[in-house]
């Protein structure tokens, strides 16, 4: 499903009547700003659960090696 030059040309003036000439920039100064505002936010959410991954790999290796250490016992295990 592909927009032709008529229905982008169609929208284009349905925008224009709606919001003026003058507020075009504005909202495309605030679509612009909302862009990079999410852009922001998901590298932050990204770094964020990268950082929580790691933390949680090195806690399991951590237990991993504790019983690692429990099995060089030569007790029986339940």
């Amino acid at each position: 499903m592909s927009l032709g030059i008529t229905e982008i040309t169609l929208i284009l003036v349905v925008i224009l009547l709606l919001f003026g000439g003058k507020r075009i920039p504005e909202l495309a100064r605030s679509l612009g700003r909302a862009s990079y505002e999410f852009k922001k936010a998901k590298e932050a959410i990204k770094k964020e659960a990268s950082e929580l991954k790691d933390a949680i790999s090195e806690s399991e290796e951590e237990q991993s090696e504790e019983y690692k250490l429990k099995d060089d016992v030569n007790t029986p295990q339940v």
